[in-house]
């Protein structure tokens, strides 16, 4: 799985150069072909999410429409996995607390979902979510669902996978959705660099550009500019700096355009008191 992984991230950077050919399978019951699995996983960006209903780590019902109007960040897992899902969920983990740190607590929520239907019944997510202290988060809810259910919403993923000899074969993915349920970007790897996670987040939460001139969305707008990756400290930071540059800059072209327009009003006046005291032409001058 290791390798299929690195694969997938190498195959990540295909996205900027054209569009992947359709398919129609999230699952190959051979064999992974990291180029194919790639391939489903970019074809789902846009679609939306199915108003599936999962069974959380308490056995209550769990909606997944009822978690939209923020952005979901979707972890996918099998809680017997001893190898690379326990380093997915605890890569996760910081990375969330970092984002939350500069987007804000309720700036999104997160779902570990448990797509072994036979094992990963509500007792082993709730001895999952201690193990891996995400039961020390809020907005972090843990989930699985039945075989018909576990299969509609990894087709709605783009997720594939195969059973293998003692485990289950899978990508390393985590997905992104939107406010409004539609899957917005892909990740790829057990340990994504904080900014490839925190992209996508900024651009949701905060916007990518001015809605409006409203206080609110100003200081968004101000916010996602100004707040930098700084990899010594491998966080993420307000730049003020940047602000500094914004609000001098602005000062600048205010006194600039000053300049401009007093000068121009002072020619115009010097025009005008010219034409004022210039002597009427003689009838001799006309003639």
């Amino acid at each position: 799985m290791g390798v299929l992984n690195r694969s997938l991230a190498l195959l990540w950077s295909l996205a900027l150069i054209g569009p992947a050919q359709a398919q129609t399978q999230s699952r190959s019951p051979d064999y992974l072909e990291p180029k194919q699995v790639y391939e489903i996983s970019q074809n789902v960006i846009g679609r939306e999410v199915g108003a599936h209903v999962l069974r959380d780590q308490t056995g209550a019902p769990l909606a997944l429409d009822d978690l939209r109007g923020r952005p979901l960040v979707i972890s996918l897992v099998y809680t017997s996995c001893s190898s690379i899902c326990p380093v997915i969920t605890d890569h996760l983990h910081d990375a969330v607390s970092d984002a939350r740190r500069v987007l804000g607590e309720g700036s999104f929520a997160v779902l570990t979902f448990g797509f072994d239907a036979s094992g990963d019944k509500p007792a082993r997510l709730r001895a999952f979510a201690i193990s891996h202290r995400l039961n020390r988060l809020d907005d972090w809810y843990l989930a699985s669902a039945d075989s018909e259910a576990t299969e509609a919403l990894l087709h709605d993923l783009g997720f594939s996978w195969r059973d293998a000899a003692g485990g289950i074969d899978h990508p390393s993915q985590t997905t992104i959705l939107d406010a409004g349920g539609r899957v917005y970007r892909q990740l790829y790897g057990e340990e994504f660099p904080l900014p490839v996670f925190m992209a996508p987040l900024k651009e949701l939460v905060l916007g990518r550009m001015t809605v409006s001139i409203a206080p609110e969305d100003l200081w968004n707008r101000l916010t996602f500019l100004c707040t930098v990756y700084n990899p010594l400290t491998r966080a993420y930071r307000f730049d003020y700096g940047i602000l500094f540059g914004i609000f001098f800059g602005a000062v600048s072209l205010l006194f600039t355009g000053f300049i401009i327009v007093r000068l121009w009003l002072e020619r115009r006046r010097s025009t005008q008191k010219g034409n004022a005291i210039r002597p009427a032409k003689t009838v001799d001058e006309i003639v």
